[in-house]
């Protein structure tokens, strides 16, 4: 049984950044539908998970990521008496604000941000802040809490909810826990939708083969994807119910570390991926550089970037022109809007663009 959350965090569970009267929907399933519609989501179908700009319909993109983390995330809430809405919303939307490459991508925008970045905290501004030409989607606090505390690749045997409800108005952070259960459930469901699916997609690719997956993995989980989310989403529903938090035994968590341990080293240190993530970090600098020297040298001066070379400086000018009222109301620094930018292209779009800098010349190394 799991504990009552904090009054203090039960009162905000369902609160807005502006007031809002519900409708037939109610407030979580209300934040899925508006997730589902976002630009952003849609991106998602052309970013990668692990395997670089996949043209292969079998191996995983980020937005079918995002569907199987929702669906056993509320599995397990459906399991555990808990908000199943709430998972399914947070689960659909804790990478809106991924970059493009994935975690290489994410390595290479921290580099170059002069506040680093973070793909929770920049899903968090994505929903908050950047969608609907920067209104908002306007999400209820339990949805907003469970993407921002969503980091599944943490070594984590068990969550609990935080003591005080975290302050999503003013992280500097990551916040060490979530503030609910089902943003627990959403944390540790994050590995386990990852963690097996990689194998096979790594499996397909062939950068490893089945009999590479270490002994224990096979015995105790299983050899696919299916058997290994089966094997987690029971154990994690048997141990929580009776240890009254949300985790996994420790025999099971023995054996993630081993799988995680295994993926990490034969799978996304692959001589394959690290030929790609190079590209993929050469890509990025390279596109920042151009968009940082044009805002510079443009800025406000709309007519100029409609006269650039290149597709890539007009459609900049038109998003910074969108844009121009929310900036300057944030104080934004040129980094920050190349930023912005940069991390809301999919994988495509960035390979478009870089091809077009190449093709006219105009690279800034």
């Amino acid at each position: 049984m799991l504990p009552d959350l904090p009054m203090q965090t039960s009162k905000l569970l369902t609160r807005r950044q502006k007031p809002r009267k519900e409708d037939i929907r109610g407030p979580y399933f209300r934040d899925q539908t508006a997730i589902l519609h976002s630009f952003a989501f849609r991106r998602l179908k052309h970013k990668t998970q692990v395997f670089f700009s996949p043209d292969n319909d079998h191996i995983c993109t980020r937005i079918e990521h995002s569907l199987h983390l929702s669906t056993i995330a509320a599995t397990i809430c459906k399991a555990l008496g808990l908000n199943l809405e709430i998972a399914q919303a947070a689960g659909l939307g804790h990478d809106l604000g991924h970059a493009p490459f994935g975690h290489c991508g994410e390595s290479t925008l921290k580099v170059l941000s002069d506040n680093g970045f973070q793909h929770e905290l920049h899903s968090l501004r994505v929903i908050d802040k950047l969608e609907e030409m920067g209104q908002g989607l306007n999400l209820t606090f339990a949805v907003r809490d469970a993407i921002v505390s969503h980091c599944g690749e943490q070594d984590e045997q068990y969550i609990e909810v935080a003591e005080v409800p975290n302050d999503l108005d003013n992280l500097q952070k990551l916040p060490a826990s979530p503030s609910t259960w089902e943003g627990c459930v959403l944390r540790i469901s994050d590995s386990i939708a990852y963690l097996g699916r990689d194998m096979e997609d790594a499996i397909h690719s062939q950068c490893i083969s089945r009999n590479d997956i270490p002994v224990e993995v096979v015995q105790k989980l299983g050899p696919t994807n299916s058997q290994i989310i089966k094997s987690l989403v029971n154990d994690c529903i048997d141990w929580s119910m009776k240890k009254g938090k949300i985790g996994l035994s420790e025999e099971t968590f023995g054996v993630i570390k081993i799988l995680k341990n295994f993926s990490r080293s034969k799978i996304y240190k692959n001589p394959k991926l690290e030929y790609w993530n190079r590209y993929a970090d050469f890509v990025l600098k390279s596109l920042y550089n151009y968009l940082i020297e044009l805002l510079g040298k443009n800025e406000k001066d709309f007519d100029k970037y409609e006269s650039s070379a290149i597709e890539l400086g007009q459609k900049f000018g038109k998003f910074i022109q969108k844009f121009d009222n929310f900036y300057i109301n944030e104080s934004a620094s040129e980094n920050l809007i190349v930023i912005d930018y940069i991390a809301g292209m999919s994988d495509k779009y960035a390979i478009k663009c870089f091809d077009n800098l190449l093709s006219t010349g105009t690279t800034k190394f």
